[in-house]
């Protein structure tokens, strides 16, 4: 007879909090359902580990596990940095031990062939014991798809995003006569690998003779070597050039140390520089959940003169600390500058919704650090470069200045200010717009009870049939001849309403100082106390006229 399909409301999954306890597929020990999922949240008291093991295994079979299969992650989060393994067919999986308090479970069936299922069996443990993930290359064979968690595991194959590596027994000291081999990559991935050491204690001696830690810059030990490392120094970061990294660890008969950690991680999604005016990124795997233990970096380079606009579209990661309140596990922040240096922005974690930066100077570096727990959907961000530009007004007229290296690439009629027919003229090293205030698209408007001059300055960077026109909005209020100008419209004009005023007192200085420069050529004064002269004038006259009569 055929397995039914899981009925709504059978029992299937849950979360296991008692000290100890069994569990097992729908039905065992008879056929599970076709078409289910499960999934068992096994939550111990914190600062313990969680200890499983199978007593029964029988899964339909696949090469990749494709079909019906197990799943066990490390913590809660279903994401591939937290998964220990995936199993099917007549091989129980090995005896797991969690890094932390929590593991999570998980059961799907597809709608063909079910086999009996399995039982289960955990209990907390003392959170001792097992350090990091690493593949069990004594069982490898038996069981290609599962990590384990031996503190005496010694190399294997990584194929995630990003990842850690220890020693054997590290924090303790390593064991003698040992030699490991972890080859990083050669999962599909195209992008260049980068490797962190966070902790190294190896012996010395001249040459790295003794005890030591070799990169290669390829999948085998006949791939370009990248670094040969003993001693206490930590290793610089590693990039290899291609996808594929290893890493050898030897240890001769005698003197140990404490060894190393280190964790890795893909270029793929997590190292970029970004040079165009506007783009934008997200986080890896973006809207899924992010990878743990990822140390990612966006850098942003202008040309000379911008400064760099960054909006936040949507973020969520994890949480504040309930101890400090401060976001001390997975956080996104914001370096002024092109290094981690430069001036804080900010640091963000949790589902806060920042408000847009600028940067001081024509470089922004946002870097994102996630831990081994816990992972969220992560961010998405757009950019705009704010267009390095003088504006100054009189009281009839608007003086806008671009040098021409900052849009190197635009014709000057792709400059414009309220209509096409108003563009820049080229002079000198600018494009330079003077134009009065009747004309151009300009309007009168009362804002705070005042009168201001507006317009909008169209900086058009479309190509082909992608349009792109950056908007700006200039301002004067004639009595006082001080202008501004402000971002209305760049990367995405709906999340760009509440635009952000871009004149710093910097550019307030060099717009006076360029006020002053016009203020001699300013001919419309000049009319203006002319005929105020002359009317003063006739009026003497007059007064005499009628004296004399």
């Amino acid at each position: 007879s055929h397995p039914p399909l899981c009925p709504s409301g059978i029992k299937c999954g849950g979360v296991l909090s008692a000290p100890s306890g069994n569990f097992s597929s729908p039905n065992f020990p008879g056929p599970y359902p076709y078409e289910t999922e499960c999934t068992w949240l096994i939550v111990v008291a914190e600062g313990s580990s969680v200890l499983l093991s199978f007593s029964h295994f029988e899964l339909e079979y696949h090469a990749a596990c494709a079909y019906d299969y197990l799943q066990v992650y490390n913590g809660a989060a279903r994401d591939r940095g937290n998964l220990l393994g995936t199993f099917c067919g007549h091989s129980a999986p090995p005896p797991f031990s969690s890094a932390w308090h929590v593991m999570a479970v998980v059961f799907r069936s597809d709608r063909h062939v079910a086999k009996r299922g399995f039982t289960a069996a955990y209990r907390k443990g003392s959170g001792e014991g097992w350090r990091w993930w690493s593949i069990c290359p004594s069982v490898l064979p038996h069981h290609p798809h599962y990590l384990c968690h031996p503190t005496d595991a010694c190399g294997g194959q990584l194929t995630g995003l990003s990842g850690e590596i220890t020693s054997p027994r590290y924090p303790e000291s390593y064991p003698n006569d040992a030699e490991c081999r972890w080859s990083i990559g050669g999962a599909g991935g195209s992008g260049r690998l980068t490797l962190v050491f966070a902790d190294f204690q190896v012996e010395g001696g001249q040459g790295c003779g003794f005890d030591y830690v070799a990169l290669f810059d390829g999948p085998t030990t006949a791939a370009p070597r990248l670094g040969r490392y003993c001693g206490s120094a930590r290793p610089p970061r590693t990039v290899s050039s291609a996808p594929h990294l290893l890493i050898l660890f030897k240890s001769d008969f005698n003197i140990g140390g404490r060894g190393f950690k280190a964790h890795f991680y893909s270029a793929d999604e997590c190292q970029e520089v970004f040079t165009t005016i506007k783009g934008n990124f997200s986080s890896p795997q973006y809207p899924n959940f992010y990878p743990n233990n990822l140390k990612c970096q966006w850098s942003i380079q202008l040309p000379p003169g911008y400064r760099v606009n960054v909006f936040f579209l949507d973020m969520e990661l994890e949480g504040r600390s309930s101890l400090t309140g401060g976001c001390d596990y997975d956080h996104l922040a914001a370096f002024d500058g092109g290094a981690e240096n430069g001036s804080l922005l900010g640091r963000w974690c949790g589902q806060e919704t920042p408000a847009p930066i600028t940067s001081s100077r024509n470089q922004l570096l946002l870097v994102l650090h996630t831990d081994r727990n816990t992972a969220k959907r992560g961010f998405s961000v757009a950019y705009v470069g704010v267009v390095p530009m003088n504006v100054s007004c009189t009281r009839t007229d608007f003086h806008i200045q671009i040098p021409v290296q900052s849009l190197a690439k635009l014709e000057r009629n792709r400059i414009y200010l309220g209509t096409p027919s108003c563009a820049a003229q080229v002079v000198g090293g600018s494009f330079k717009i003077h134009t009065r205030f009747d004309t151009c698209g300009t309007e009168s408007q009362k804002r705070n009870n005042t009168s201001v001059i507006v317009s909008t300055l169209y900086i058009d960077f479309s190509a082909g049939d992608q349009e792109d026109i950056h908007e700006y909005e200039v301002q004067c209020e004639p009595k006082r001849k001080e202008a501004s100008v402000t971002l209305i419209a760049g990367p995405n004009p709906s999340r760009l309403s509440q635009a952000e005023n871009l004149v710093d007192a910097q550019q307030r200085e060099r717009g006076a100082m360029d006020a002053r420069e016009i203020k001699s050529q300013d001919t419309s004064d000049i009319v203006f106390i002319s005929i105020c002269i002359l009317a003063g004038l006739l009026m003497v006259i007059a007064v005499v006229g009628l004296v004399l009569l």
